[in-house]
């Protein structure tokens, strides 16, 4: 059965706007993570799905160990909810710092949770605020340096950088200074470093530029080499300050280059489990796409266009045609230039526009992973033609973790 009828056909019985999830793409999706990451285990990246049942789901198979976490809330919340289940001892690294007063004294609270949870810090600043919020004696906290991983092809020139600015940690010698004050000071054990190589992850290198495609290419192989020695520098000498338990890296975009450094235990991936929009971009792999919504037709202004209620879900970053959601079936569909994705409605054209009727539907992959999860309150759950189960997203579970 064609892809559109079976959705269709699966969502008869419901009214759009609605999401699904392809339950057969998301385990392939899934195999194919372990395949690539060639026995390295995986650790989700929860804000690329923000849906627990998802993420149970792939944690309870083979090559997937611990979550990403990206708010402490969210890892609280996870460990309550896991307490007494199969899941109950798995670990959560929190990536992104905190400054959550109220959100760490509820971990300092949860001797469970201070078990399970590392929060990433990168600055003494980080340990300060920790202590501000919960006194100078409170119990140990897990932390996790993170380096910056971005590259500086300049000589290590600071204002020649290419990947997301994070930390303020670049050389080894930084790391380990960080390192020796975090573990002479009361209240904090150093157990992981971590580092997101975003400038070879999160940048597709086939783009529809091929001139952009090669200089990308270049920055993803410059960089690469680059950081096999920077990381692997980094960990000795963190390493002689304190015994790390995981050295974490990489992202979808990167498994195959972050798992060939040896000084690398584990690789970070949620957005291959989805398949986004903004994943067509690479030639190493290529993810099905997992998660899809659907609105409906509610005009025909004219014979080449149908315009759709709503579906104006703008993914985060830097503003473009390549953050808005793509029309994915019927097939032949595309946005009008001067309208986009509306708040209210959004036209489409091509030549699937001509045979769209009024109460038709239209399916959209959203250009980010998680961010669907931001729009729906539940995911349909569907196997071949039928949907065999509702879970709800995280708002859907009263939560919005930012």
């Amino acid at each position: 059965m064609p892809p559109r009828d079976r959705l269709d056909l699966a969502t008869k019985d419901l009214d759009p706007p609605v999401a699904v999830v392809d339950l057969d793409a998301f385990d392939r999706n899934a195999a194919d993570l372990v395949r690539r990451a060639a026995g390295r285990p995986i650790r989700v990246a929860s804000k690329s799905v923000r849906c627990r049942r998802l993420v149970e789901r792939v944690l309870r198979r083979d090559g997937f160990e611990g979550v990403m976490s990206y708010a402490l809330p969210e890892a609280l919340w996870l460990t309550r909810t896991w307490a007494g289940t199969d899941l109950a001892d798995t670990d959560i690294l929190v990536a992104y710092p905190t400054a959550d007063h109220s959100a760490l004294r509820a971990l300092a609270a949860d001797d469970n949770a201070r078990r399970l949870v590392s929060l990433v810090v990168d600055s003494v600043e980080h340990l300060d605020l920790v202590d501000a919020a919960l006194g100078a004696d409170h119990p140990e906290i897990r932390v996790c340096l993170e380096l910056d991983v971005s590259w500086r092809p300049v000589l290590g020139n600071s204002r020649v950088h290419i990947g997301a600015r994070r930390s303020p940690v670049f050389t080894a010698r930084q790391a380990s200074r960080l390192a020796e004050v975090i573990a002479a000071r009361p209240g904090f054990r150093l157990v992981g470093l971590m580092g997101y190589e975003g400038q070879i992850a999160g940048m597709g290198d086939n783009p529809a530029n091929p001139v952009l495609g090669a200089v990308l290419r270049w920055v993803q192989r410059g960089s690469a080499r680059e950081l096999v020695r920077r990381r692997a520098a980094a960990v000795r000498a963190v390493s002689t300050r304190a015994p790390l338990e995981f050295v974490n890296g990489g992202g979808t975009g990167s498994i195959e280059v972050t798992g060939a450094d040896p000084s690398v235990t584990e690789i970070a991936a949620g957005s291959g489990l989805i398949g986004p929009a903004l994943f067509d971009r690479y030639t190493r792999f290529h993810p099905e796409p997992a998660v899809l919504f659907a609105v409906p037709v509610v005009r025909k202004p004219a014979r080449g266009v149908a315009t759709l209620f709503g579906g104006g879900y703008i993914a985060s970053g830097p503003a473009g045609r390549d953050r808005l959601p793509q029309p994915h079936l019927p097939e032949g569909l595309a946005l009008l230039g001067m309208e986009g994705a509306g708040e209210v409605q959004t036209p489409v054209t091509g030549p699937a526009a001509a045979e769209l009727r009024v109460g038709d539907r239209v399916w959209f992959r959203h250009a980010k992973a998680g961010e669907p999860a931001e729009r729906f309150t539940e995911y349909h759950l569907v196997e071949g033609d039928r949907v065999v189960d509702v879970a709800p997203t995280y708002r859907g579970e009263g939560h919005t973790f930012g």
